[in-house]
């Protein structure tokens, strides 16, 4: 199996994620940053990682997820600020699900991550209190 892990990482987070998925997949594989990373035509597998901006993957990961379609499987994996259940992430998968016009997906994982202090200012403390 030929696997390519592309990550977008703001903070360190989704970078840290990307490496675990690199290290526990077996055959040929390749990872890379999502400034470099190559068309996802040829590959089995493709991972791609990425943080929340706006209730929906970052705009670098969402110009690569709509190149993720039929016959490649992906699986997609998020790093935020929001509680791991919450309305915001579900609805921020969906969105990432839907980027891949119908591409087959093998799994989804989210985790809390670390948010940038620049964002953490501009949030409401109520919306921090409630998880987002």
């Amino acid at each position: 199996m030929k696997s390519l892990i592309v990550y977008s990482s703001q903070t360190g987070n989704t970078l840290k994620l990307a490496k675990v998925i690199y290290d526990e997949l077996k055959g040929k594989k390749e990872m890379f940053s999502i400034d470099e990373a190559p068309s996802p035509e040829g590959f089995d597998l493709v991972a791609v990682g990425f943080w929340f901006q706006g209730g929906k993957p970052d705009p670098k990961a969402v110009a690569y997820l709509s190149k993720c379609s039929k016959p490649s499987r992906a699986f997609l994996f998020s790093t935020h600020g929001a509680a791991k259940d919450s309305a915001h992430v579900k609805s921020a998968m969906d969105y990432a699900v839907g980027l891949t016009n119908g591409g087959a997906i093998a799994g989804m994982f989210t985790c809390q991550g670390e948010v940038n202090p620049k964002v953490l200012e501009k949030v409401p403390v109520p919306a921090l209190a409630a998880g987002f």
